[in-house]
C-alpha cells in the first residue's frame, strides 16, 4: 500500500487543496520518519517539530478557509520543504556546518526562507552541510555524515548532501539547496534525484550574506521534474539590493509548466572528457552519457561530440574565489581553533590574494562565459546544450575524499572528483543533473546539462522529456 511519502510533492498538494489530506498528517508523517531514520542517513543538523507542527495547523486552518471561500492556494501549500543550514531561519540556529557557530541562533530570515513561508511550506528543519558548504562531501563535526541512501557507505555528495539525503531517503518531498561549485548537482547525482543550478540572479542570496562573486545560488532539489521546477517557481525573484537579476520569464509563465513543454529539436554538444588535465573520468560516468546522448538521438536531437582543450585555468581562478569566499565567513578570532584543517587551510590561503588577483580571477570568468555564449552557444546558433558528466567517479565512500592530514591534498582530490561542474558556477548559467543512470550494483549516475543563461524553462522541459522516457521516481532505495 502507498504511504505518504509515495506520493510527489505535488501530489501532496493536490490532496491538501481538495481536503484528502491534512497538512498535519503529512507533516507527522514526515517527523516520524526523521526521527526513525535521520541518524542513519545524516539529513539533518537541526530539526524543528515545534515550528513544523505550527506551520501545519496554519496551513490546514487556510487551505479549509480557501475551500470555504473558492479560493486559489499556492501550488506547495502545506507541503514539507527543509532549508539548506547555509542559509538563515529567523530565530532557529544556523551552524554553517561549523563547530564555531553550533549555537548560533539567526536573527533575520533570507529572502528564499521568506518566500517558503508565503508559499505555505512547512520547515522540518535545516539540512546538514559541511563546514560553510566548501568540500563537495557533507561530513563535519556536528551530525553524522549525509549518506545516499542507495548505499550508506557512501557519501550523499555536497555541499547540500544533507538536502540530498532527505529527499532521497523519503524524509521530505522537496529541498531548498544551494550550489556555488556544483553543491545541489553533486548530491542528485550520488542519490538518484533532480537538481537545478539557476542561473546567475534567478535567486536572492540576500539580505545578510549576498554573494557578490556570483558563484552560488539557492535552488531545488526533488523527485521529479514538476516538483522541483514547481519548487524552483517558489524560490525565484529578485529582491532589492541583489548585484544580479536574471531574465524573467514571460508574463503568465512558470517552470512548472515547463515540464509539460515539447522542449523542440536541440542541438546538443556532449562532452564526456574532463576540461581539467589529468583526471581519468570513471566507466560508469562515461556509460551514463553515451547512454544520454543515445537517447536523446533516439528523442530526435542533434548529438555531436565535443572536445574543448584541457585547461587548469579555470581551476586556479576558481581556488582564488573559494578561498577568499572562506576567509569572509565572519568567525569569531577565538573560535579559529574550531574549524576544521580544509577550511583553515581555505581561509588562509584566501588572506593571502590580493585584491588584483581576486579582480582577475572575476574578469576570468566573465570572459569564459563571454566566449560560451559567443562561441559555443549563441542565441539562434551553435549548441542549445552541452551534455556531460555531472561528476567524474560514482559516490565516494565516506571519509575517501577527506584528508585532514593535508588539506592541500583534499582540495585537490575534490576538483578532480568535481572537474565539469564549477563551469556554469563561473559563467552564470544554469544547469541540472538528471539521474538516467544507475549502476550494476544499483548507484545512481547523474548526467549534467548546461544551457544557455536565463534558460532554466529549455532544461526543463529536456529533463522532462527525458524522464518520460527513462522514469527514475518509481527507483526507491531499500530503506524507503
Amino acid at each position: 500500500m502507498a504511504e505518504l511519502h509515495d506520493l510527489t510533492a505535488l501530489e501532496q498538494a493536490g490532496n491538501i487543496r481538495s481536503g484528502a489530506l491534512s497538512p498535519v498528517e503529512l507533516t507527522e508523517h514526515y517527523l516520524a520518519r526523521i526521527e526513525r531514520l535521520d541518524d542513519t542517513l545524516g539529513a539533518f543538523l537541526t530539526r524543528t517539530p515545534e515550528i513544523a507542527r505550527k506551520q501545519a495547523a496554519e496551513a490546514e486552518n487556510e487551505a479549509t478557509a480557501a475551500r470555504r471561500e473558492g479560493r486559489a492556494l499556492p501550488p506547495l501549500h502545506g507541503v514539507p520543504v527543509p532549508v539548506k543550514d547555509l542559509s538563515q531561519v529567523a530565530d532557529v540556529r544556523c551552524t554553517m556546518g561549523s563547530r564555531a557557530f553550533a549555537d548560533h541562533i539567526a536573527p533575520v530570515d533570507d529572502h528564499v526562507v521568506g518566500k517558503l513561508r508565503a508559499a505555505g511550506t512547512i520547515l522540518l528543519g535545516k539540512t546538514n552541510t559541511p563546514e560553510f558548504g566548501l568540500p563537495c562531501y557533507t561530513e563535519n563535526a556536528l551530525a553524522p555524515p549525509a549518506r545516499t541512501p542507495w548505499d550508506l557507505e557512501r557519501s550523499a555528495g555536497g555541499s547540500s548532501g544533507g538536502a540530498a539525503a532527505a529527499v532521497a531517503g523519503g524524509l521530505a518531498p522537496l529541498a531548498h539547496a544551494s550550489d556555488g561549485g556544483g553543491s545541489i548537482r553533486i548530491p542528485a547525482a550520488a542519490c538518484g534525484l533532480f537538481g537545478i543550478k539557476p542561473s546567475r540572479g534567478r535567486v536572492s542570496s540576500g539580505p545578510v550574506l549576498h554573494d557578490i562573486t556570483g558563484l552560488s545560488t539557492s535552488g531545488p532539489l526533488g523527485r521529479t521534474v514538476a516538483d522541483t521546477a514547481t519548487l524552483l517557481d517558489v524560490l525565484s525573484g529578485p529582491m532589492p539590493g541583489d548585484p544580479y537579476t536574471a531574465p524573467a520569464l514571460p508574463p503568465g509563465e512558470t517552470f512548472a509548466a515547463q515540464a509539460g513543454r515539447d522542449p523542440g529539436r536541440l542541438r546538443i554538444a556532449v562532452l564526456a572528457d574532463a576540461p581539467v588535465p589529468g583526471v581519468e573520468v570513471h566507466d560508469d560516468c562515461r556509460a551514463a552519457v553515451a547512454g544520454t546522448a543515445a537517447l536523446l538521438s533516439d528523442l530526435g536531437h542533434q548529438v555531436e561530440e565535443l572536445s574543448l582543450p584541457a585547461d587548469d585555468g579555470l581551476l586556479h581562478s576558481f581556488t582564488r574565489v573559494w578561498s577568499v569566499m572562506a576567509a569572509l565567513r565572519p568567525v569569531p578570532p577565538e573560535h579559529e581553533e574550531l574549524l576544521l584543517p580544509l577550511t583553515r587551510h581555505l581561509r588562509e590561503r584566501g588572506g593571502t590574494v590580493q585584491g588584483t588577483d581576486l579582480a582577475g580571477a572575476l574578469h576570468a570568468f566573465r570572459m569564459l562565459a563571454q566566449t560560451v555564449a559567443d562561441g559555443l552557444m549563441p542565441p539562434g546558433g551553435g549548441y542549445d546544450m552541452i551534455l556531460s558528466p555531472t561528476v567524474a567517479a560514482p559516490a565516494p565512500k565516506i571519509g575517501a575524499l577527506r584528508n585532514d592530514a593535508d588539506p592541500r591534498a583534499e582540495f585537490a582530490a575534490i576538483g578532480a572528483f568535481t572537474p565539469f561542474a564549477a563551469l556554469y558556477n563561473a559563467t552564470g548559467q544554469p544547469a541540472i543533473s538528471v539521474p538516467l543512470h544507475w549502476t550494476d550494483s544499483g548507484l545512481p549516475i547523474g548526467v549534467m546539462f548546461g544551457g544557455r543563461y536565463g534558460d532554466e524553462a529549455g532544461l526543463i522541459a529536456l529533463a522532462a522529456q527525458l524522464e518520460q522516457a527513462r522514469p527514475w521516481a518509481a527507483r526507491k532505495p531499500a530503506l524507503w
